[in-house]
């Protein structure tokens, strides 16, 4: 499941990350956004962009955009 589509509360793990190579995918994995690592979505903005995801015990913002090329192994 793409985290884009993911509800506030809804958690799992990283799969992959799809989003174009380059300073984008480097950018996400300097936040610490790689595979394997658990993510929750905290919050979604009314118009679903950006939403906010718990990662390593902080919280960031994600444009739609971007989280649409992460893909989550949602836990049950």
């Amino acid at each position: 499941m793409q985290l884009a589509v993911m509800k506030p509360g809804q958690e799992g793990t990283i799969a992959r990350i799809d989003t174009a190579a380059g300073p984008i995918k480097r950018r996400l994995m300097d936040m610490g956004i790689l595979a394997g690592e658990r993510v929750r979505v905290e919050k979604v903005a009314p118009l679903g962009d950006p939403l906010e995801v718990s990662i390593k015990g902080y919280r960031l913002s994600l444009r739609k955009k971007e989280a649409e090329g992460i893909h989550v192994e949602v836990s049950p």
